[in-house]
């Protein structure tokens, strides 16, 4: 419900920017795509060309399938879209998967796509930005990277399994790291299995 003070709505409208980059997990993104619409939040998506390359090689989609799975779809060079300006309501936005290049890109603040601009603009709102950093190993540059972006309000949240769940497929292991994504938004996804107790 939104809740108005003084004239003014406090509460942002239920809707989400989905950014999905080129490192390997596409399936990643295409699961956040699938939890919003369960949750019923609204879905604003920008790909990158190297997404849907790496889609085509890691699953059987087609960028059809993959966009048809969001609300709304902007193309990478519309910088001129709703979600490169500030006024544009959202809880946030989240990257997933966020390459290497495009975490750089959000730390220096040198944008040229919509999907760094976006998540550029989540940081200058002091919005929750989650990115599902998909590197291993990491180098000091890397680090380093990860700690401005933490400095400047991100959150780092590479997709690891958790365990203690006992996923019995992959997907598990996937929807476990989506919804835990998701947690930091305050949405409670129904596909996690939460830590219980020592049994």
């Amino acid at each position: 419900m939104v809740d108005v003070v003084n004239g003014a709505i406090r509460n942002p409208p239920a809707r989400i920017v989905v950014g999905i980059s080129g490192a390997s997990g596409v399936i990643y993104g295409a699961r956040v795509l699938d939890a919003l619409k369960d949750l019923g939040v609204e879905s604003h998506l920008v790909v990158t060309k190297a997404a849907l390359l790496t889609l085509s090689q890691e699953t059987e989609m087609s960028p059809d399938d993959l966009t048809g799975k969001a609300d709304v779809v902007y193309k990478l060079g519309d910088v001129g879209a709703t979600i490169a300006s500030g006024s544009f309501r959202t809880l946030g936005m989240i990257v997933a998967p966020c390459s290497v290049k495009t975490m750089s890109e959000i730390a220096t603040g040198v944008t040229s796509s919509l999907l760094t601009r976006a998540a550029d603009v989540t940081l200058k709102e002091r919005r929750p930005l989650v990115l599902m950093v998909r590197e291993t190993p990491l180098h000091l540059g890397h680090l380093r990277t990860m700690t401005a972006l933490t400095e400047m309000g991100a959150v780092i949240a590479p997709p690891l399994p958790a365990l203690y769940a006992k996923p019995a497929s992959i997907m598990e292991m996937v929807d476990q790291s989506v919804g835990r994504a998701l947690d930091l938004f305050g949405l409670d996804w129904s596909a996690v299995k939460r830590w219980d107790g020592m049994k």
